[in-house]
């Protein structure tokens, strides 16, 4: 199965390149985009708080829906969707109209994340964590390399737009390869061909605690995203007016966050295999984002914002989310298109509230929005205490459970 499907994992990891870089792209055009809107930095991030709403609006049921009618549909949606996004935010004098194209980007990740986090632990079910957690690594790689596309740009002193056709010219060439590959066999068929009457109490054992498993993976869902998605949106500018770097190295942050995160996913990928691994590795890199954020807010210095911001991309932006997805899913393993909705909607809130909270923080200080930070991976840290509790107990269940059998 993996020689089968390796064609069309490629394709799906480098919608994730092209991805990293739509994330961040108005971010990092911030001073441009101002001027073509007419409106100033708060402007700029309601209007990247729309990719939040556009994601949050339509992921639970485009995860229900590809569990039922196939993946491939919702990925090529995607990939148009983001197209749509590409060309039409930087032809818009509107901020109005910017919303919209947003909204549209938002939707177009929902698209994508409801076709491809399933597809993925599809293909590789023996080892659905590294396949998962190698999105990230395409996340980080455009992200890694859109920093140096914009200083390329500043420095030929070239229109801004070229970052945004330079992301579209990558989705349409990989659209074209992705359409000739083949797509593993979605389970919507075939669940109701499995009716085994002798282990019913089992999955009745696993409905018990499911509710509270549930409510957990999805708050953290919420936290993992909201930690490293404000870090990614704000820590250029903390470094310029917090810690007193220049713009041209405080730009470079990003770079180094995501070289952080690029190092974790090498050595997460082959750790994440077992379940009882990746909880702990949950636990781990949730702890060293709050003690990060800590440092960094208690001593803002141009060194350690460096040290920060290459700790942080490791810890936070390194594949956490995609571990969270991945136990929820060994959860809830015949729903794993509705685990990746819900899982990713509470992501999805968080991106789009963490921008407008963020927005009225700057307006009295960006030192305060690190603390802020700080404060929900804190509350992070505890969570993945907790998760790491429920997956030992239900291991220990599952592991009595298979030794009554005997």
């Amino acid at each position: 199965m993996k020689n089968t499907y390796f064609s069309t994992a490629i394709g799906l990891y480098f919608n994730y390149l092209v991805h990293g870089m739509g994330v961040i792209l108005m971010s990092l055009n911030m001073s441009s985009l101002e001027h073509q809107w007419q409106t100033n930095a708060a402007g700029v991030s309601i209007v990247i708080s729309s990719l939040g709403i556009g994601r949050l609006s339509v992921l639970l049921m485009a995860g229900m829906l590809s569990d039922r009618y196939g993946r491939r549909p919702f990925v090529i949606s995607g990939m148009i969707c983001y197209l749509i996004f590409f060309v039409g935010i930087i032809n818009t004098h509107s901020i109005f109209i910017a919303y919209a194209f947003g909204f549209l980007a938002g939707v177009a990740n929902s698209f994508l994340d409801a076709g491809t986090y399933p597809s993925l632990m599809e293909a590789f079910p023996r080892s659905p964590s590294t396949a998962n957690i190698l999105i990230k690594a395409f996340v980080s790689s455009g992200q890694f390399l859109l920093p140096m596309i914009i200083s390329l740009l500043v420095w030929a002193e070239l229109w801004f737009g070229w970052s945004f056709l330079l992301a579209a010219a990558i989705m349409v060439l990989n659209g074209l390869f992705l359409f000739r590959c083949r797509f593993p066999a979605h389970p919507g068929n075939q669940t109701s061909i499995k009716p085994l009457p002798a282990k019913r109490e089992i999955p009745q054992s696993e409905h018990r605690c499911s509710i509270l498993d549930l409510a957990s993976y999805t708050l953290y869902g919420y936290i993992a995203m909201a930690t490293f998605y404000l870090v990614s949106q704000w820590l250029a500018q903390y470094g310029q007016y917090v810690a007193g770097m220049p713009y041209t190295l405080s730009i470079k942050l990003l770079s180094i966050y995501t070289c952080g995160s690029l190092l974790c996913v090498l050595i997460t990928a082959p750790l994440a295999r077992k379940a009882e691994r990746a909880t702990s590795l949950l636990m781990l890199y949730t702890f060293i984002s709050f003690i990060a954020l800590l440092i960094v807010c208690l001593h803002p210095t141009p060194y350690v914002v460096i040290a920060f911001a290459f700790v942080i991309g490791f810890s936070s932006a390194g594949g956490v989310v995609q571990i969270g997805l991945t136990l929820m899913a060994a959860r809830f393993p015949h729903a794993k298109g509705k685990a990746t909705g819900i899982y990713y909607s509470a992501g999805s809130i968080a991106t789009f509230t963490i921008p407008l909270i963020t927005a009225r923080i700057s307006e009295t200080s960006i030192a305060h929005i690190m603390w802020f930070d700080t404060g929900i991976a804190a509350v992070g840290f505890l969570l993945a205490l907790f998760i790491g509790y429920r997956s030992r107990s239900a291991l220990k269940h599952q592991l009595k459970m298979a030794t009554v059998a005997e």
